[in-house]
């Protein structure tokens, strides 16, 4: 069982950044597909941004060139750098795990955290 902790959300002006962490329990966590995911208020679940334990990354276009996804094994814990946000941005964010792949989902969930963006 893998617990994920996520941290880091907020209210930011549109433009303006913010950074989110996810700690990850287990000592496995070098071996997980690490994942990004939003929801806003009445939309599905979108995938944002992966890294696989390999560290090949995808980015979702409407986040492309301005959000960035790394990982610490080390720290166990997978960061999200958001800039130049934008008001379409706002969502609840939520971090997800899987031994493999969250092809058709992720294996573990985090309680996601809010990010704001005010125009």
């Amino acid at each position: 069982q893998v617990q994920l902790v996520e941290s880091g959300g907020g209210l930011v002006e549109a433009g303006g950044s913010l950074r989110l962490s996810c700690a990850a329990s287990g000592s496995r966590f070098s071996l997980y597909f690490m994942g990004w995911y939003r929801q806003a208020p009445g939309k599905q679940r979108e995938p944002v941004t992966t890294i696989t334990r390999g560290g090949t990354i995808k980015y979702a276009e409407s986040v492309k060139g301005r959000f960035t996804i790394s990982r610490d094994n080390a720290k166990n814990t997978v960061y999200l750098q958001m800039n130049s946000l934008k008001p379409e941005d706002t969502a609840v964010y939520y971090c997800a795990a899987a031994a493999w792949s969250c092809t058709p989902t992720c294996d573990y969930w985090g309680q996601g955290t809010q990010v704001t963006v005010s125009s």
